[in-house]
């Protein structure tokens, strides 16, 4: 089964905020197996749906520990959506 998730960070603690997303922007891209597309109001994640749950896993837990109190505002949408809208 394919996913398509969309992502927006807000840290809440971080004085450089930025640096906070781009962090969690820059873990996402090093996995293999997923597409990640990046605009300036949210992350896209497409792939596999165990596999994208894995990096979100992985990465989320990630971003509390290294940089503290985030909120993350995420969109699930069965099925991947650049194979429809050719994204």
């Amino acid at each position: 089964m394919k996913v398509s998730v969309e992502i927006s960070k807000y840290p809440l603690t971080e004085a450089d905020y930025v640096s906070a997303i781009q962090d969690f922007i820059d873990r996402v891209n090093t996995h293999s197996g997923i597409r990640v597309v990046t605009n300036l109001m949210s992350t896209q994640l497409f792939g596999d749906y165990d596999t994208v749950m894995n990096v979100l896993n992985k990465e989320l837990k990630t971003s509390f520990e290294k940089h503290g109190t985030s909120v993350f505002v995420c969109k699930f949408i069965p099925g991947d959506l650049t194979e429809k809208y050719g994204q």
